[in-house]
């Protein structure tokens, strides 16, 4: 049985939705389907992905305790596998942000360990409105967060508030995750929400998407004489392509007193932007 029900939606929208009983724990097999998911999702149709949860309620709750707690019970498999357990997890988060099309978790339930790495590798998060808990309580546990979130939410929130995060295994609301800035925006239906923000972004042009992802997420783990480089790079890429010389034009055909609202008018907004 698949743990991953996907939806290719003629609008270039992806959306998969993951479904394991009764607490949507994210499991081995989950990853590994995960996994052989991603490369179709290169697909120059594929416009936008959505990662989501498929009952009511619930996302990818966490990584599974009960397979971690029987390989750290199993010191012989454990020191054979090494840091293959990590790498293979790794490998998923970062296959997943490497797609050249926005990625959304519509994080619609519970989401700490597992599957907050798996949201933070995700380009936008927003999470369900309510009681739901959002947080890494890997170190209470003897462990730390091991799939990509010691080094990721520091790149998102600063370090000294992620180092804070982890150290006390905290468990915040999605309220204060907004407040920290580990998710982007709140809503009562996140994956209703995150088929709005996608259908935006599709409107938008492929290259300036795909060329921003490309600067913002490997510029900024670079110096920035590297990091200013790897923005030339992807602006040059921008320059030339028909999409911005269409969107260009057009801006520069509008009067001035006009302009504000011609620009607002295509901007992905989050509640409280000026409309």
């Amino acid at each position: 049985m698949s743990l991953w029900a996907v939806e290719r939606r003629g609008d270039g929208i992806v959306v998969a939705a993951y479904t394991n009983p009764p607490m949507n724990y994210f499991v081995a097999a989950g990853v590994e389907e995960l996994a052989a998911l991603i490369p179709s999702w290169r697909d120059p149709a594929v416009r936008a992905v959505i990662i989501t949860g498929g009952p009511a309620d619930q996302y990818l709750t966490h990584y599974s305790v009960e397979e971690l707690a029987a390989l750290a019970a199993d010191r012989e498999t454990m020191r054979a596998l090494g840091t293959d357990v990590n790498d293979g997890y790794h490998a998923l988060v970062q296959d997943l942000s490497d797609l050249e099309v926005p990625v959304i978790a519509a994080m619609s339930g519970d989401t700490m360990g597992g599957g907050l790495e798996l949201s933070l590798g995700c380009d936008i998060r927003i999470a369900k409105r309510g009681d739901f808990s959002i947080g890494f309580p890997e170190v209470s546990l003897g462990i730390i967060p091991g799939g990509g979130g010691t080094q990721r939410l520091p790149r998102i929130i600063g370090a000294g508030p992620a180092l804070d995060f982890v150290l006390r295994s905290r468990i915040v609301s999605p309220q204060q995750a907004l407040a920290l800035g580990i998710v982007s925006e709140l809503a009562d239906d996140p994956r209703a929400r995150a088929l709005e923000v996608a259908a935006s972004l599709v409107r938008q042009s492929p290259t300036a998407l795909a060329a921003a992802k490309r600067a913002v997420l490997r510029g900024s783990s670079l110096p920035l004489a590297e990091g200013l480089r790897v923005e030339a790079d992807a602006f040059l890429a921008t320059m030339l392509s028909d999409e911005a010389v269409a969107a260009m034009s057009e801006y520069a055909g509008t009067p001035d007193a006009d302009r504000r609202a011609w620009a607002r008018s295509r901007a992905t907004a989050v509640p409280g932007d000026p409309s």
